[in-house]
């Protein structure tokens, strides 16, 4: 399975399976030149155009994502990095631009998504990001959930904020998937607080539902390697991906066995999993969920760029 990794046109994914899942070193000849096509490759190139673009925080910080994911480590990350802080609020949110006083003080999503680029960019322990990450565990509802908005109003005093909407509700939480979803995706990038009683209690969440739907395998990896539009506020993370709550939940050492059973009942011939709408993501994603479970397994990984 690791020959077909090895051999794929993708050097990011060619430099991530030698070093991540074969061990190689920094200095083998191969893991050197496929660095460098990293950095030189049109899909990097693109990225990095848009990321110069990029004016919202949101919009850069999944920029960021997609590069980490990519095996890119320039230097125009930091640059977007103190980019990104440079809208961060006193309290270590990020604003939701809004026109309306009536209307929300607050989107959860305004901050996950600009703070998981952060950590995957690197920065998950500077203190302008754990400034952030306390702004995170004080918006947790009691049971550990995370809502999609404020707790208690809606920028009006002693105004209740509304239920979830249905198709986002937790299974057994009052808060909403999509943002705890997003929350449980900063914490799993942290270098300590991946192991947090908050992370565990975020996944556990996600993992409640029972429900394994095979059409959406792997739409996070979709849209982190640019074959999706990675969109919508309150809903970004709102499409249930199992290789990505495989993923938050191997990070966060989460027990995730049945998900992991029925994943690997999944995998195809050749030790390869398919993805249902993209074939050319085939590898991609068997990189993906091999790297998934060998953290869960206690297997350590010799880099963890995402």
């Amino acid at each position: 399975m690791n020959t077909l990794l090895l051999g794929d046109p993708s050097p990011s994914l060619r430099w991530r399976a030698a070093v991540e899942l074969e061990g190689a070193s920094a200095g083998d000849d191969d893991v050197k030149a496929w660095q460098g096509e990293i950095a030189a490759s049109p899909a990097v190139r693109s990225l990095l155009g848009r990321l110069a673009a990029a004016e919202r925080p949101q919009d850069a910080g999944y920029l960021l994502c997609q590069l980490a994911y990519l095996g890119y480590r320039g230097p125009e990350l930091a640059t977007a990095v103190d980019a990104i802080f440079s809208h961060q609020q006193a309290d270590g949110s990020w604003p939701l631009r809004h026109d309306d006083s009536d209307g929300p003080r607050f989107i959860t999503m305004q901050t996950v998504v600009p703070l998981r680029g952060v950590a995957a960019a690197g920065f998950a322990t500077d203190p302008r990001a754990e400034r952030a990450y306390e702004w995170l565990l004080r918006e947790r509802l009691h049971d550990g959930s995370w809502p999609s908005g404020p707790k208690a109003d809606l920028g009006s005093p002693g105004k209740p904020a509304p239920p979830e909407k249905e198709y986002r509700r937790l299974t057994r939480g009052d808060g909403c998937r999509s943002a705890t979803t997003g929350a449980v995706a900063c914490l799993a990038l942290h270098p300590q607080r991946s192991r947090s009683d908050a992370a565990r209690v975020g996944v556990d969440h996600l993992l409640a539902r029972e429900t394994r739907d095979e059409s959406t395998l792997g739409w996070e990896v979709s849209r982190l390697v640019g074959l999706e539009r990675a969109m919508g506020q309150v809903t970004f993370y709102v499409t249930v991906d199992p290789v990505f709550l495989l993923d938050l939940a191997s990070r966060c050492g989460a027990s995730a066995d049945a998900l992991a059973t029925w994943l690997e009942s999944r995998r195809g011939p050749y030790g390869l999993w398919q993805h249902p709408t993209h074939p050319q993501l085939s590898r991609w994603l068997t990189f993906d969920l091999e790297s998934s479970l060998r953290r869960l397994n206690g297997v350590s990984l010799a880099v963890d760029v995402d």
